[in-house]
């Protein structure tokens, strides 16, 4: 249970002073539900407002805090209310308000000194200031800030209301006990946390405590995967020594690469030892994942465990089981498949055969680690595409068996250094960096969609030599009924040339209207599919060598890195045509550039961290993973190495949990939300 003291920070938002219904959607639009959120929604800029004696022409375009003197209104019709004010030295200003005269007239009564913020403007020849940000009596001149933070902010709250909500915010914050290392702290020269939060609020460019508040939240993960880390490594597993008996019996399609008889030997070390193997696959689109995972399952079933793969969506799902079954053809290992979709008698027979050990590979999404899904004996669980699920999902398996299994977790996705040490801190990494032989570099052209006509030429002399093509839908969004929308009135253009050799896939089509539409795709009955992104992860068409993607532009690098990715697979030459509006951003630009330039997935993916960002490269925003609200990447990848060492010296030389130190760092946990690891503290 979260500690007392923090019960202050965890209250709805709605305790706040000044918090009715109409304040509250714009709060909730921007996820500040709780205190603590409006505590950490730092501000992102600030306003310099200059204290000014006199108005003068050299502050135009700046903003400014005068003592003016209102002499006479003006308002024509329904026109702004004009009011001219004089400083103390006789200049004039005009203070423009476009509504609300009757507000404005209050404030300023002609004769009566106020005092006046906002920005200095030129109109023809006169100074203005249109809806001064301030206007108070002289007496309270001082509680204008000189420096005034700038929050994001949502439609129907203002600065000015937010600021006030900090404020409020920082008056519950509870006086906590220090976490970091003392020396580490006086190195740095960072602030206490209270301390540090009270200035980030009011000085944005108040560098030490803008990253004191960071290394606390890189902290508390670092230290949370540390926690996860000890505690699978203090629960036995069972060991698992496969005797070669049905790996030698695999027919494999090429001999493995360096990098792969690499990890297969890293893995196999893992699954002898009795601590249960805690292991990140890393590799390239195409690098030959599957083929490491099949070894290592076929490993644990030898030594007469089952294993489980565990696929991010049912299409992969499918598909990693007709990999396996092709592969595993004629050897005595009986392979099943577990989706949301199995019904009936279909799936009562998988339930019994996991139960009484019968089945011996289980291939599945999610449901395969529903409670009521029993297995006699699992000994691995190969999660793909890790970053689709978090730290709780893999929790959740570890817990099928009486001890737990082996996790080996394979990411097509390359994630940069940095975020493997914050999100897979707790686990080994294996990293496939060779392509298996054959492989061929794909050629990828930058083309503007104006030349659309010459792409559906092109098209249609690759159909006439027998290949197959992707043709993927730009995304929108705010909506998957655009994206369906955008993919179905492609598919209708293209049928109308090439008729029913053109078949469409996307989000919203039941699960056995797209495995039709996917098998036909793969049997070669239609030419080009055309899809939104659920072609994405894993599909496998040798023969499919041209993927063009509609407005490239606004897809991410790693999502194009991965569709790109789709073709390739066999031995003959493929293309990747990205078609690019006529109005690119900078960012677009620097990606599309990036894209035609290398193949190298583990680069695109250090530049895709540099031009958006973590959260969205690890798809936090649909994993539930950690997401980093104080951090920065940057701040991440120069502070994580140091929290991780911090996070050390506490658990191995500063007394763990149980010290002063330690007791602080597990109030870190909860005031972080790496609830994850709290529950593995019971033990220190």
């Amino acid at each position: 249970m979260r500690p007392d003291i923090l019960n202050p920070l965890f209250a709805e938002v709605e305790v706040l002073k000044g918090i009715g219904p109409t304040l509250a959607k714009p709060l909730h639009r921007l996820k500040l539900d709780r205190v603590v959120d409006i505590l950490f929604h730092l501000p992102v800029n600030w306003i310099d407002r200059k204290r000014v004696g006199r108005l003068d022409v050299a502050d135009v375009g700046r903003v400014i805090t005068v003592a003016l003197t209102p002499r006479d209104f003006r308002q024509s019709g329904r026109g702004p209310l004009r009011i001219f004010a004089e400083d103390e030295g006789g200049d004039y200003v005009t203070l423009t308000y476009f509504n609300n005269p009757g507000w404005a007239k209050k404030q300023l009564p002609l004769g009566e000194t106020k005092i006046v913020s906002g920005r200095l403007d030129r109109y023809g020849q006169e100074l203005q200031m249109v809806h001064p940000d301030y206007v108070l009596p002289a007496a309270e001149a001082g509680t204008i800030p000189e420096r005034e933070p700038v929050y994001p902010l949502s439609e129907g709250l203002t600065n000015h209301r937010l600021s006030d909500l900090a404020a409020q915010a920082l008056g519950r914050r509870p006086d906590l006990g220090e976490w970091i290392e003392p020396s580490l702290k006086a190195q740095q020269g960072w602030p206490d946390w209270g301390e540090a939060l009270a200035i980030a609020h009011r000085d944005p460019a108040a560098a030490p405590a803008r990253e004191r508040l960071a290394y606390d939240e890189v902290f508390a993960n670092q230290l949370a995967l540390m926690l996860v880390r000890a505690s699978s490594r203090r629960r036995k597993g069972v060991p698992l020594r496969g005797d070669g008996s049905l790996r030698d019996r695999l027919q494999l399609p090429y001999m493995p690469t360096g990098a792969q008889q690499r990890a297969v030997r890293e893995i196999e070390g893992d699954l002898q030892q009795e601590v249960p193997m805690l292991r990140l696959l890393q590799g390239d689109v195409g690098s030959g994942k599957t083929l490491v995972a099949l070894l290592a399952m076929l490993s644990a079933v030898e030594a007469g465990a089952q294993a489980a793969l565990l696929a991010p969506t049912e299409i992969l799902a499918r598909q990693h089981y007709d990999t396996l079954s092709r592969m595993l053809a004629g050897l005595p290992v009986n392979v099943a498949i577990l989706t949301g979709r199995e019904k009936g008698k279909a799936r009562e027979a998988c339930l019994m055969g996991l139960a009484d050990g019968s089945i011996h590979i289980l291939v599945g999404t999610h449901a395969i680690f529903q409670q009521h899904v029993a297995y006699r004996n699992l000994g691995l669980a190969v999660v793909d595409e890790q970053h689709r699920f978090g730290v709780a999902q893999r929790m959740m398996l570890s817990q099928k068996a009486e001890r737990p299994p082996h996790l080996l977790v394979m990411t097509a996705t390359p994630i940069p250094r940095t975020l493997t040490l914050t999100h897979y801190g707790e686990m080994d990494v294996s990293r496939l960096d060779e392509m298996p032989p054959g492989r061929q570099p794909i050629e990828t052209r930058v083309i503007s969609d104006e030349r659309l006509l010459e792409v559906v030429d092109g098209l249609g002399r690759h159909l006439a030599q027998g290949k197959q093509a992707y043709w993927v839908c730009p995304l929108v969004e705010e909506s998957e009924a655009l994206d369906l929308a955008a993919a179905e009135e492609r598919a209708r253009l293209l049928q109308l040339r090439f008729g029913d050799k053109v078949g469409v896939v996307h989000g919203r089509m039941k699960g056995p209207e797209k495995d039709a539409v996917m098998d036909a795709f793969a049997a070669g009955r239609i030419g080009v599919l055309v899809a939104t992104t659920v072609i994405e992860v894993g599909v496998d068409v040798p023969n499919a060598t041209l993927m063009i993607v509609e407005h490239a532009d606004r897809f991410g690098l790693a999502q194009l890195h991965q569709l790109r990715g789709r073709v390739g697979r066999g031995d003959q030459h493929s293309i990747c045509l990205l078609l690019r509006g006529n109005v690119l951003s900078e960012t677009a630009r620097a990606r599309l550039a990036l894209m035609r330039e290398t193949n190298d997935g583990f680069r695109i993916a250090e530049e895709d961290l540099r031009l958006r960002g973590a959260g969205e490269i690890l798809g936090t925003r649909q994993s539930g993973e950690a997401v980093f609200r104080l951090a920065t990447p940057e701040q991440i990848r120069d502070l994580a190495p140091m929290a991780m060492d911090d996070a050390r010296l506490l658990v191995d030389r500063d007394g763990g949990l149980d010290s002063e130190r330690g007791k602080a760092a597990r109030i870190l946990l909860y005031l972080m939300e790496r609830d994850a690891a709290v529950g593995l503290l019971r033990g220190g």
